[in-house]
């Protein structure tokens, strides 16, 4: 096996290929001045089973777009199997047509997926799991939640509260009361599906004098993130701290988060950003023992 960091995930490939013990091939890269990728793979990969390590966070379309290209030219030159390891699929909010002349992006970004000839697909807590049944080949829909609860314990955190920002982050947090051995609730959230205005209706969730974190799969631009912190501290938590899987963190998204009350967001590599303190390289590595067999 051997295991190729692509360019936006450049870190999290060699930490797979370090936590499995075997090979990490560089790639050749560069830019032409009208911005095109350029790639080249450093050895032969006939009859290799060849692992790409490509997340799809911003910019969306470049890194994506450069994912389809290393698969196929992996395919084109002799690899016994492909495995895509995308830890964050972009594109993944727009799984139905809520609005007439609507694109379903994430399926055809799947769809896309589906002509570069892929063997094996790995990716982290997909936003909209049922689309992956579009997806014809081998899926894993692995979880980061464990590994942050984790390192959230780290903290001092047993007993704390685990709060799911909306409906949709309920299993996340289910997982990870699990883990920290204290009670977990969640916001009731509505988007406005023309102006994408959000509402939050506010429950008494049982929170004074008690530690606190907040689970999310996703940290765009924060203002979810914001209202369920202030949430939290408005029903007196003590100590209040922000986890996601994808830490995007567009703009002052952040700052936003910390100005509001939490003492640390906390993200994993799935996206490369200044809080992705948690690696989910070991993860990844297990699943790829678990069907290579290893």
């Amino acid at each position: 096996m051997i295991i190729v960091p692509g360019p936006a995930s450049k870190d999290l490939g060699f930490r797979i290929a370090n936590s499995m013990g075997i090979e990490a091939v560089p790639l050749e890269f560069k830019r032409f001045p009208d911005g095109e990728s350029y790639f080249r793979f450093t050895k032969n990969l006939e009859n290799e089973d060849v692992v790409i390590v490509q997340t799809t966070g911003p910019p969306q379309d470049v890194n994506f777009l450069q994912l389809l290209l290393l698969i196929d030219a992996a395919r084109d030159l002799g690899s016994k199997s492909v495995t895509a390891v995308v830890p964050y699929v972009a594109y993944g909010r727009q799984a139905r047509r809520f609005l007439n002349g609507e694109a379903i992006s994430s399926r055809t970004v799947f769809k896309l997926l589906e002509t570069v000839d892929i063997d094996y697909f790995i990716t982290f807590d997909y936003h909209n799991p049922e689309i992956l049944n579009y997806f014809k080949n081998h899926v894993e829909n692995l979880t980061a939640v464990p590994s942050l609860a984790k390192f959230m314990n780290g903290y001092s955190l047993k007993g704390a509260f685990s709060l799911a920002p909306d409906d949709g982050a309920i299993e996340l947090v289910k997982v990870a009361s699990n883990i920290l051995e204290g009670d977990y609730g969640w916001l009731k959230k509505t988007r406005d599906k023309v102006t994408g205005e959000i509402t939050i209706k506010v429950d008494n969730l049982n929170v004074k004098g008690k530690d606190a974190v907040v689970f999310d799969d996703i940290i765009s631009t924060g203002s979810t993130m914001t209202s369920a912190v202030k949430i939290l501290k408005s029903q007196g938590a003590r100590r209040v701290y922000a986890a996601c899987v994808h830490p995007l963190l567009i703009g002052d998204a952040k700052e936003k988060i910390l100005r509001e009350g939490a003492l640390e967001i906390v993200g994993t590599d799935c996206v490369p950003s200044p809080v992705s303190v948690v690696s989910v390289a070991p993860v990844v590595a297990e699943a790829l023992r678990r069907h290579f067999s290893m």
